[in-house]
């Protein structure tokens, strides 16, 4: 489905290795291209994903976020972490602030690359968009509420949402030398992003709680000067832009939310097929602007 508003971004979306567009206006889906219903792995999407999890947790009472890593007991394989790194909070973990730079897994080869010395800044003081804090995040998530992340996406939000393909073996923990936090990678549909998305462009939708929401997608941090710079600040692993917010996977996965203009796009690339090459940053973000110009013509 592509009405005539959106053919003009749909060509272009064609001349790049998109795999799937989503347009929701309004609750509404208004134009949609490609395999929406093919699950792909979302990549660094997930972490918004736990970022919602934590907001529910963090209602219930469960998790208090002014707790250190040190008073958790969260530490890692040798070089293990130094007194200083231990008094990093589950706050500064959310903003990716923690001064923890332990190598960390599932993180690609640029940003190890950039990855600060051990002991550079004191935690709290610096913004470095840090794979150990967002695995770390999943340790300290299941070690204090007791449930497993895949199983609690599935009762929390898949569930009350009523996405249409996600399944718990849809998750997978990935392990290796670098580090004792597992990363969390989710494979899901175009259209499943799309109600996530939408849950937040509702405030939460009562499933999370809305002054989260807010929180969350406050930018705490500027990216100016880092590889992440088109995308604005960061929250609470959520991205954040003048009137819009977005979750983000390495080579072109995108939920972008913007609620004043009632609007969530996902755009999906098929980067685990080997003859695959990314959307850069700058198409994507030129991409999203022309749907966005489409959706505002559409009555």
């Amino acid at each position: 489905m592509t009405p005539d508003a959106f053919r003009e971004a749909k060509a272009f979306a064609d001349t790049l290795k998109t795999s799937a567009v989503l347009v929701v206006k309004d609750g509404k889906t208004v134009a949609e291209w490609g395999d929406t219903a093919k699950k792909l792995n979302v990549l660094s999407i997930r972490k918004s994903f736990l970022s919602a999890l934590y907001g529910i947790h963090a209602a219930g009472g469960a998790i208090d976020l002014e707790r250190t890593l040190g008073e958790l007991g969260i530490d890692d394989n040798e070089p293990s972490l130094t007194a200083a790194e231990k008094t990093a909070t589950i706050r500064m973990l959310l903003q990716s602030r923690s001064g923890v730079y332990h190598p960390a897994l599932f993180e690609p080869p640029e940003l190890k690359a950039s990855r600060p010395p051990r002991g550079s800044h004191p935690p709290g003081t610096f913004f470095y968009y840090n794979n150990w804090d967002f695995n770390a995040l999943l340790t300290i998530f299941e070690k204090l509420t007791g449930r497993r992340i895949f199983e609690e996406f599935a009762a929390r939000i898949a569930g009350p949402l009523g996405m249409r393909d996600f399944e718990i073996a849809d998750g997978q923990y990935l392990t290796g030398p670098d580090s004792i936090h597992p990363a969390y990678p989710f494979r899901m549909t175009a259209r499943d992003l799309a109600r996530f998305g939408e849950m937040y462009r509702n405030g939460g939708g009562g499933i999370v709680p809305a002054e989260w929401v807010r929180e969350s997608t406050t930018a705490y941090s500027n990216a100016a000067g880092t590889p992440f710079e088109a995308f604005g600040g960061y929250g609470y692993m959520w991205w954040v832009e003048e009137g819009s917010f977005s979750a983000f996977g390495i080579g072109g996965h995108r939920i972008m939310v913007v609620p004043g203009e009632k609007l969530v796009i996902v755009h999906r690339v098929a980067t685990e097929t080997p003859d695959s090459t990314a959307v850069s940053d700058g198409d994507l973000q030129k991409l999203c602007r022309m749907i966005r110009d489409a959706a505002r013509t559409r009555l």
